[in-house]
């Protein structure tokens, strides 16, 4: 029999934008991931492009844009060590290709870089004029038993992503998200709905409050398997704390076998 996998803590911190404050963020992510280690958290999950602010213009983001490897990893990577949490942080990517991607980064306790995500889907002229859209990935890895992978806020709202990430096998799906308040259907709605016809759980990280022209309306969230609500912040700067456990999944898993079902419809010798 396989042993069951302990359960999995995570923070969401909810915070609003300083955008082109990149030593004060990190000033800020020092104390939050003090907060998020102090509850028991594992995991600690950033808004999109946390590190520089998202509405900063296309000029600013060519400016900042920084390869995956960067100073930034390394300033993250000390604050995950020093702190016994993981990370995950958004971020304007340099790629080696030389064009700068919406790009969200996943660096673990030991201060390893585990996973880098490039945004699939831009939203709006804002997105598609300061970014490059990166295909679409499945990529997971294997986080203290869980499997779990990454989307970035619009990606979340094409069913797409997240089934290719359940078809990979992923329990878990985070997202760090810039999402405005006219979209709380997003993560009211849509994020549940996602967690449940998928049978795993999603982490959906928010700004609050505005940047320039843009106003984000908070509401962070973490769904469960089942469709359940775990745990939701309202339009505060808070960190939003929830338990993954491994029960919710098998029992969901059981009630709702979508993904199951589709894996065998493609491959009916399963």
């Amino acid at each position: 029999m396989t042993a069951m996998r302990a359960p999995l803590k995570l923070a969401l911190w909810q915070c609003a934008p300083a955008p082109l404050d990149v030593p004060g963020n990190l000033v800020r992510l020092e104390a939050a991931a003090r907060e998020a280690a102090g509850a028991g958290a594992q995991l600690l999950v950033c808004p999109e492009m946390f590190i520089t602010g998202y509405a900063i213009g296309a000029p600013a983001v060519q400016t900042q844009a920084q390869a995956a490897d960067g100073a930034w990893a390394d300033a993250m990577a000390g604050i995950a060590q020093r702190h016994k949490l993981a990370l995950v942080y958004g971020y304007p990517e340099r790629g080696a290709d030389g064009r700068v991607y919406n790009a969200a980064q996943w660096i673990d306790a030991s201060g390893r870089r585990c996973l880098n995500y490039r945004k699939a889907y831009l939203f709006g002229e804002l997105d598609r004029s300061q970014f490059a859209a990166e295909a679409q990935s499945d990529r997971t890895f294997d986080f203290h038993g869980w499997k779990v992978g990454m989307l970035i806020c619009y990606d979340v709202e094409f069913p797409e992503a997240t089934r290719a990430l359940a078809l990979a096998g992923a329990d878990l799906i985070v997202v760090p998200t810039a999402n405005m308040a006219d979209y709380d259907f997003v993560a009211c709605s849509l994020v549940p709905v996602r967690a449940y016809e998928n049978q795993l759980f999603v982490a959906y990280a928010n700004f609050t409050g505005p940047e320039g022209a843009l106003d984000y309306g908070g509401l962070s969230v973490v769904a469960g398997p089942d469709g359940e609500t775990l745990a939701q912040a309202g339009r505060e700067e808070t960190l939003v704390i929830a338990t993954l456990d491994e029960n919710r999944l098998t029992a969901a898993r059981k009630a709702a076998q979508h993904v199951r079902d589709l894996t065998v419809l493609r491959n009916p010798a399963i």
